[in-house]
């Protein structure tokens, strides 16, 4: 395996590889091999979307509104014998 050095990276590109390197959780030599692959076509880029817009609502229920929506949407589990009745 090659042992390269890569002459010319501004610090706006420094910045953003070692975000990037940071949020994926590995070093930043994966992350540049990642994008080489990617851009040169030798690995497909990975089209996962992770949505975490709404991250700051989850584990944010007390118990009170966890019983209060239990309250609130039990009916909604009823079957309407009728209607069931009818159709068949």
């Amino acid at each position: 395996m090659a042992t390269m050095t890569l002459r010319g990276i501004d610090e706006q590109i420094a910045c953003v590889l070692k975000e990037r390197a940071q949020k994926e959780d590995t070093s930043v030599n994966t992350v540049m091999l990642k994008i080489l692959k990617e851009s040169l076509g030798l690995e497909k880029k990975k089209r996962t979307i992770l949505h975490d817009d709404l991250d700051h609502l989850a584990g944010t229920w007390s118990a009170q509104d966890a019983a209060e929506f239990e309250r609130a949407t039990t009916p909604f589990r009823a079957v309407d014998e009728d209607m069931w009745n009818c159709l068949s």
